[in-house]
Parts: structure tokens; sequence; C-alpha cells
């Protein structure tokens, strides 16, 4: 017998086409616990001043990028080039007593050739020709040092990164090894701080959900990242641990930013998203004997969600 066109949509209708079915078990998952952790820079370094004197040419700011071996800062001591003045000086004038010994080294040499001069004469315009020359030699040395403490004055970024902190101001007063300014290496990582009694689940390697930041938007995904290192002392009470996540160079050093990291593990019962009807913001799942059940729905990975409420062991959830 032929059923007409309408009656035979009527009766798919009445016998929906089910897209999967899932019989309800209790299985082991992570138990993650929900923290903040702080964007922190893995090394913080100091720019330092290496010679005393006043600050001038102050190149950089908080927020300001650097790269290693960049001039952040120049330090002036008027001192040194009064010392190089000093030792020009000096230089010149055993440059003029060098020229004086060579006369007379040689004249003495062509006395002694004509029998009017003596051995022991010839011997000494010798030794002050060397002596002017070891001089010479000795001031010279000592010009290229203070020229060299001259170019100390430029304060140079040990390390590529963001300048967190600039000490001092144009104009100040510094010593030797006094700081200039904080910078913080490019590499930057996710620090937590966790109880102690989870310390014993955690270690290196350790998979770690990253959420959204404050202000970003409100389906953003959630990214995962890794347990980089995980530090020997207790503090507090909390142990403190190192996550590595790409893409961190856009935050604000110090920003927090919320985890889930797994402490231990517990049975749950777990089913597809996709078998979770809500309706007027009550979540509902349907078994295959037909029946609608309400849920309590708890934490989320992926395409799966934990249902705290609602189902038993063995129940088939039909969707």
């Amino acid at each position: 017998m032929r059923l007409p066109f309408a009656a035979l949509m009527l009766t798919l209708a009445a016998f929906p086409t089910l897209a999967g079915e899932v019989e309800v078990k209790a299985r082991s998952v992570d138990d993650l616990k929900a923290v903040f952790a702080t964007v922190e820079s893995v090394d913080q370094v100091l720019a330092r001043a290496r010679i005393p004197g006043t600050v001038s040419g102050l190149l950089v700011d908080e927020g300001s990028q650097v790269r290693a071996g960049d001039r952040i800062a120049n330090v002036g001591d008027p001192k040194l080039a009064l010392a190089t003045a000093g030792v020009d000086a000096k230089l010149k004038a055993a440059e003029a007593e060098r020229d004086l010994a060579a006369i007379e080294s040689r004249r003495a040499a062509e006395l002694l050739a004509k029998g009017a001069a003596t051995t022991a004469r010839v011997d000494d315009a010798r030794t002050r020709l060397e002596v002017a020359e070891r001089t010479i030699s000795a001031l010279r040395a000592e010009k290229q040092v203070t020229a060299e403490r001259t170019g100390e004055g430029a304060v140079l970024a040990p390390t590529s990164g963001r300048v967190l902190k600039v000490h001092i101001t144009e104009g100040s007063v510094v010593l030797a090894g006094e700081t200039i300014a904080t910078i913080a290496a490019e590499t930057y990582v996710l620090r937590m701080a966790l109880p102690e009694r989870h310390a014993r689940f955690l270690k290196v390697g350790d998979a770690v959900l990253v959420g959204q930041r404050e202000m970003a938007p409100g389906d953003a995904p959630r990214r995962q990242g890794t347990v980089r290192q995980v530090y020997p002392r207790i503090e507090d009470g909390r142990v403190i641990a190192d996550v590595a996540v790409e893409r961190l160079d856009g935050f604000f050093v110090g920003e927090r930013v919320p985890v889930h990291v797994a402490t231990g593990s517990r049975t749950a019962f777990i089913i597809p998203r996709e078998a979770v009807s809500r309706r007027f913001g009550v979540d509902y799942v349907r078994l295959k004997d037909g029946a609608t059940v309400v849920v309590q729905l708890g934490q989320a990975t992926g395409d799966e969600v934990e249902v705290l409420s609602g189902l038993k062991n063995g129940d088939q959830v039909v969707w």
C-alpha cells in the first residue's frame, strides 16, 4: 500500500533519526583546580652604570623595547676629560725628551768615533733614550685606559626585552654599579602558586589549560600550556611553578590570567556536548527509553562535558 507524500512525512517526523548513542559509564578524569597565574619574565636583568658621574642622554622610558647592546643612557664624568688632557700633555713632554735623548745619543756616538767621548757617556745617552721611549709607551697605555673609561659611560642594554622600570632621571648623579633600568627578557611565562597539598601532583611537562584575558571576547578559546619548571621551595604554604604558553608578548608583566591545572584524578560521568539540549535555562538529556531527564553539568573539555547529577551508570543516552 502506498502512502501519500504528506502522510509519509508525518510518519517520518514521528520517528526522528538519532544522531548518536552512548552508554553512561564512570571514568577517571583529571581533577582541575582553577587558579590565577601572573605573566612574568623568565629573567629580569639590571642595566647598571659602569663609572660614576652624571646621567645625560636618557633614551628609554618604562615600556620601551630594547635590543641587546642598545644605548639606554650616558654617564659623563668631567674629570675624565681633564685626565685625558693631562695625559696628552705628559705624552708631548715625554716625546720632546725622547727627541732630545735621541740627539744626545747620536752626538755621543759621533764623538766616541772621533775619540772625543768615553764609552760611559754613550751608554748613558742610550739609557736616557730607552727610558724616554718606555715612558712614552706607558703614557700611551694610560691614554687608552682613560679613553676606555670614557667609553664605559655608555649604559648598554644587557639583553633584549622590555624596560620595566627606569630608576633615575636626566641629570642624576650615580655611582659605579648603580642600577639605571630594569629590563624584562623577551621570554615570558605564567607563574602560578598552588597550595602545598597539591605539590605532589605537579610535575614538569603537565598540561595546563589557560583561560582568556579579562578583556578578551567571551567566546575566546582556551589555550594549552605546559609546566616548564616547578620550584623546589614552598613559600607561604604554596608551591610555585612556571607555565610555558605561546604568544604572551602582548600581555602586561604582572597581568593575571586564569588557568586550570590537574591536581589529581576522580571518577565522573562524561557525555558528548551535542547530547545536551538547553531549554529555558535548563539542561536536558534524552534516554534511549524515551525519557527526558534534567542534568546538572560540570566542567567542559573539548567536545565533552561532565554530568554532575541526573544520570547513573549504565544509562543509554541518545541524541
